[in-house]
């Protein structure tokens, strides 16, 4: 398992926060997520054979967010 930390911008609300929780944990490959909104990042725990960390970074611009 590989870890990466996607700056999230434009959550506003824990709703944000549990609809990307969401997206992400449902990605397959995607072991663990946790998701901040104070912080304004997503830690992503993934098996980087069955998922890469540019197509999490596209999970999240799918749900509305910019991600870096």
């Amino acid at each position: 398992m590989e870890n990466v930390v996607i700056k999230v911008v434009g959550m506003s609300c824990q709703g944000c926060v549990k609809n990307l929780t969401g997206a992400l944990s449902g990605t397959p490959g995607v072991n663990n997520v946790a998701v901040s909104l104070e912080e304004g990042e997503a830690l992503v725990s993934y098996d980087p054979a069955r998922v890469s960390a540019n197509a999490l970074r596209a999970v999240v611009e799918d749900c509305g967010f910019d991600a870096a």
